[in-house]
């Protein structure tokens, strides 16, 4: 590996074997290089100097004054019970007024020795007040020997880098180290192509590094950042390049449906037209299926978008080519419900080998983990002959036992709740490597999907099908007006009497142990109960705003017939009002479900309140939800809220909803536990360069898959992709 040895050093030999330690466990540092790229997450100013005769409160000042005198005063405190607790009292004074500096415990011991009476210095830090008395507690300071203005000018204008530290390592701690590594950056490798940093007139990256961590202007920082940006958005574009350009080299078996066969069998019979998009996404996905290298396809779309139909009719065209199709559900929940949906939707086609299937028919069998040990030997026969055209299943499809005739096609259900190893474990089932379709409910915002997904082909469904009604969502403030919340219940009543159904979700089932439940979130002081759960909630419900109506409980941890028996009365319409937790959140279908109630709503994230409002509205009658919440009008979670009741656009909720939580989960999330390579690069905020890289990437891969000529961009992407990652990005 042609690695840079100044950047390579391990910081053991650097800064000392003990601060290496704290810095590799808790900030994941290892070697200069690494420690070089942890850039500073904000830069205090010191403040201009200002005179103690007007120091404005609250403020970060700086001054320059002397030591009159100083006191180290001991007090009995929680942490110092024996009179132990220690406070260093130093006044100071320019001339012009006097001031009282403040240091606590193990903070009073240097500037005790250093502070000494007649002592000149150079003191920074927020202006706050005492006992009427204004004071600055623990200021940063610096001596001054002689008398040297400029150096007085120099210090008090600089800028000071702020490093995302540890209580084990505080920020100005690490900056020292930086200060000692610095000299190694005029050595780092530039990983960008000359061209593409002249033609947009981007720093070396010795002098961003340089400039970063030791900026004299705000312009210096702004153009180390532009530059540094740059480089994190290209190394993982080339990465992800790398990836689709060797994809499309491997072999696959190309899959066109024949004429007259299921596919077209199962058309015929749909009782309506597909829309606009799911024909053109369609088209996408058969095109891919018939060439010679395997599909990478991710299907993203709005809740209700008619998702499920397009991957069934990719699945009927594969097998229709003499191939056999897996979907991978993430729940079991959600296996039989897709079970039960497709093999409604196929009628008779579904029964193959069974009296009264049709002449095109294959069989659709079901897998989980919990199945009796006879009708799972019968899948995995089915399986290994090849009479089972079509399997749905949990991971348990993913099990070494189960063996397939001739994988062509695997559909990922919820993309972000598998692991990339257990994608790679079904696709391994296949003689070669079968056609790959991802499928996600939560509509992915382009940037992330570029960033996460850039290795795939993205459809995109944003038309919902005809006769699909609108939802009205509302925020119920149950503290501030409680009877919006009983008026909520009436509505609920009023569907059912007009002959609907309703859903209330809760965040919590109820059987839990105590502690579980006592953990509480920071959102707000309001949140000091724990959230409300299933079991408690039905029971109220049923005692009370909805007696006489039939209430029933859906959570995880039932049996799965018992769950299956519950969604089996559900959709048949023997339920009235079904009390459940998010399993209901993805795939469930009953369109005569009309209002959708969100117990503690501020406990659940954008994204899936708007997956749960997708429950409704599925059917002609118009959906309802309703989002119940004890937060103050004022709070950032009521602002959340409210969003969500404002839009039903599912790309603009999950802009807001990243923004809020960083892109750090979604990108933890999306690549199986790898920790974000973002540092400098926020995927919402730089779209516009995410997209740029992704251009310069593709054309730099497609002239030079190997990056010979470009030593030092592969220098980078090792160093990006170490072992795990490039796992990660091998397995896909």
């Amino acid at each position: 590996m042609d690695l840079v040895p100044a950047l390579d050093e391990p910081l053991r030999k650097v800064l000392g074997p003990a601060t290496a330690k704290v810095m590799a466990e808790h900030l994941g540092l290892h070697t200069v290089g690494d420690l070089l790229h942890h850039y500073p997450r904000r830069y205090e100013e010191r403040g201009q100097l200002t005179h103690l005769a007007d120091l404005p409160m609250d403020e970060h000042v700086t001054v320059v004054a002397q030591v009159a005198d100083a006191r180290l005063l001991t007090f009995a405190s929680p942490k110092a019970p024996r009179g132990k607790g220690q406070r260093l009292e130093v006044t100071i004074t320019d001339g012009s007024g006097r001031l009282q500096l403040v240091f606590f415990g193990k903070g009073a011991h240097k500037p005790h020795k250093d502070l000494l009476p007649g002592t000149r210095a150079l003191f920074a830090g927020k202006v706050s007040v005492f006992n009427r008395r204004l004071q600055l507690a623990h200021p940063a300071y610096e001596l001054l020997r002689g008398d040297g203005e400029e150096a007085i000018d120099k210090w008090a204008g600089s800028l000071i880098p702020i490093y995302p530290a540890t209580a084990k390592l505080e920020s100005w701690k690490i900056g020292k180290s930086i200060q000692t590594v610095l000299p190694s950056a005029q050595e780092a490798l530039d990983p960008l192509p000359d061209s593409l940093r002249d033609e947009r007139d981007l720093l070396p990256l010795p002098e961003a590094l340089l400039k970063i961590h030791q900026p004299r202007t705000q312009a210096d920082y702004t153009d180390a950042r532009a530059r540094l940006k740059w480089d994190e958005a290209f190394v993982l574009q080339v990465a992800l390049a790398r990836r689709r350009h060797a994809d499309a080299q491997l072999p696959a078996v190309p899959r066109k449906p024949t004429p007259d066969g299921l596919l077209t069998a199962f058309d015929a019979k749909l009782p309506f037209t597909l829309t606009e998009g799911q024909q053109k996404v369609s088209k996408e996905i058969f095109d891919d299926l018939a060439t010679e290298h395997p599909m990478h396809r991710l299907l993203q779309g709005e809740v209700g978008s008619g998702k499920t139909l397009v991957a069934l009719r990719a699945m009927l065209a594969v097998v229709d080519a003499g191939g056999q199709a897996a979907m991978l559900a993430p729940t079991e929940v959600l296996a039989q419900q897709h079970h039960r949906s497709i093999t409604e939707m196929m009628g008779e086609l579904a029964e193959g080998g069974m009296l009264g299937g049709a002449e095109q028919a294959t069989k659709v069998v079901l897998l989980t983990g919990s199945m009796g040990a006879a009708a799972r030997r019968q899948a995995l026969l089915d399986l290994v002959t090849g009479e089972a055209g079509i399997v749905i299943g949990t991971h348990a499809l993913i099990e070494d036992k189960v063996q397939f005739h001739d994988l062509g096609l695997v559909v990922v259900d919820e993309q972000h709740r598998f692991g990339v190893e257990q994608r790679d474990a079904l696709r391994g089932k296949g003689k070669r490597p079968p056609h790959l379709l991802v499928m996600t409910a939560t509509p992915i915002p382009r940037t992330v999907a570029m960033t996460v997904f850039g290795d795939l082909e993205t459809s995109v469904l944003d038309q919902l099908p005809a006769g699909r009604s609108p939802i009205a969502s509302h925020v119920v403030p149950a503290a501030d007006k409680p009877h919006f919340l009983a008026r909520a219940w009436e509505r609920v009543r009023e569907e059912v009497a007009g002959g609907h159904q309703a859903y209330v979700v809760c965040p919590r089932i109820g059987d839990e142990e105590d502690g579980s439940a006592k953990k509480k979130s920071t959102e707000d002081e309001a949140e000091k109960r724990p959230p409300l759960a299933v079991l408690d909630v039905a029971d109220q419900l049923a005692n009370g705003p909805l007696q006489g109506l039939k209430v029933e409980v859906l959570h995880g941890r039932m049996q799965p017939d018992d769950k299956d028996a519950v969604m089996r009365r559900f959709a048949a319409g023997e339920t009235d009002v079904l009390v459940a937790t998010t399993v209901i959140e993805v795939g469930v279908n009953v369109p005569n479900a009309t209002v959708m109630v969100i117990m503690d709503a501020d406990r659940f994230g954008v994204s899936q309140l708007h997956q749960l409002r997708g429950r409704v509205g599925r059917g002609s009658a118009p959906g309802l939800c309703l989002l119940v919440t004890e937060m103050p009008e004022a709070s950032a979670a009521r602002a959340r809220l409210g969003a969500v009741a404002a839009t039903l656009d599912g790309f603009e909720l999950s802009r807001i909803d990243l923004e809020q939580r960083r892109e750090g989960d979604v990108l933890g999330q999306a690549q199986s536990g790898v920790r974000s390579s973002l540092r400098m690069l926020t995927v919402i905020e730089d779209e516009d360069i995410i997209a740029e890289a992704r251009e310069e990437a593709t054309a730099v891969v497609a002239a030079d898959p190997d990056l010979t000529g470009l030593p030092a961009l592969r220098t980078a992407l090792q160093a990006l992709l170490d072992e795990e990652r490039e796992q990660y990005l091998e397995k896909g």
